[in-house]
């Protein structure tokens, strides 16, 4: 069911994407220097002399802004107001992804539904383009690249099926393998644009990293954070909120496909039932086709987010050379009632 609700929704994305605005400028090159670390080398290095910004535009009701101008957009880098140098509004921009899926045993009891979405979500994504690329890092006692990047699903899919969860997590050791030991696509992080995925809970017990340094080491390297929470309905805890700061801090989002499972079923809450109070009882049919709608949504909502961003780019008046300093970004869209969301800023360079 979930492929099949996949497909009709990419045969309107894919519509609707061929109708999108064109760029405004031709892309500037930006001075920086990249290489592909081994684990425990140097990270991927990026001297920042253009910095770009992917912002999502979303209304009240969470539906994607999409036709905007370069001028309806105000930049402001450590308050102070910026020149938009280059301006794309195009759909299906190049990427390159990093799908982050969490093999812990806290995902065990669930992890078939999600290892279905989580293939539909690279098939969504990566359409067998050299403009689109992923690479695939599982992380359980510690984080292991499985399969390094390619602009192919195949190799990524067959390592997908063959994932069997056991251990504890190492999501920030994770996150930085992702950010230093993979192989690089020429023209990251402007185009393509970096952007990783996480399929997990957001629970670490595992990593020597911390939570400050994954999030450093992403907004160093120009990374946008994706989440798709497994924490299933009723059961939240406080690493929970690992993933929205991972997100929030590199301009992403965080989906829950569990968390209102039973909202638009009736009879939740009215029937008590000595095996709990669920109106759909896990294992039958109403649960199975309720849980692969939401996961469909998801995948949905976050393929329409990261395929539908606006890009800024420009030059800081007052560049800081500094790499220690953080440098704050505040995006302002000249409408009322739309949120933005973009990285809230960036360092110099990663060293």
């Amino acid at each position: 069911m979930l492929g099949r609700l996949l497909l009709a929704w990419l045969a309107v994305s894919v519509a609707f994407g061929q109708s999108g605005a064109g760029s405004e400028a031709a892309p500037a090159a930006a001075e920086q220097t990249q290489y592909a670390g081994e684990r425990g080398t140097s990270p991927i290095r990026v001297e920042v002399d253009e910095v770009i910004v992917p912002v999502s535009v979303t209304d009240e009701k969470g539906r994607f802004v999409t036709n905007l101008h370069k001028e309806d957009f105000t930049i402001f880098d450590q308050g102070v107001e910026q020149e938009i140098t280059f301006f794309s509004a195009e759909h299906n921009q190049p990427i390159v992804i990093g799908f982050l899926i969490e093999q812990s045993n806290t995902i065990r009891l669930r992890w078939k539904r999600f290892q279905e979405a989580a293939i539909e979500l690279v098939l969504a994504l990566m359409p067998e383009d050299p403009r689109f690329s992923g690479y695939l890092i599982s992380y359980s006692n510690e984080p292991e690249l499985l399969v390094n990047t390619t602009w192919e699903p195949g190799p990524i899919l067959d390592a997908i099926r063959e994932m069997k969860p056991g251990g504890g997590a190492a999501l920030f050791d994770a996150i930085y393998m992702a950010c230093t030991s993979r192989q690089l696509v020429e023209g990251e992080p402007i185009e393509p644009r970096r952007v990783l995925i996480i399929m997990g809970d957001g629970h670490d017990n595992a990593s020597s990293r911390t939570l400050e340094e994954a999030i450093e080491v992403a907004q160093r390297n120009l990374v946008t954070i994706y989440g798709i929470s497994t924490v299933a309905f009723e059961f939240h805890g406080e690493e929970e909120s690992n993933l929205v700061r991972l997100a929030r801090e590199t301009g992403g989002r965080v989906e829950y496909p569990l968390d209102d499972i039973y909202d638009d079923v009736a009879g939740y809450l009215s029937k008590p039932q000595d095996a709990g109070n669920y109106a759909l009882t896990v294992g039958t049919g109403s649960y199975t086709s309720h849980l692969a709608e939401r996961l469909f949504e998801t995948i949905a909502a976050l393929t329409g987010d990261i395929t539908t961003r606006y890009i800024l780019r420009y030059r800081p008046t007052a560049a800081d050379d500094d790499p220690s300093v953080f440098r704050k970004i505040r995006v302002v869209v000249n409408l009322p009632n739309v949120k933005v969301r973009h990285r809230n800023g960036y360092y110099p360079y990663a060293p």
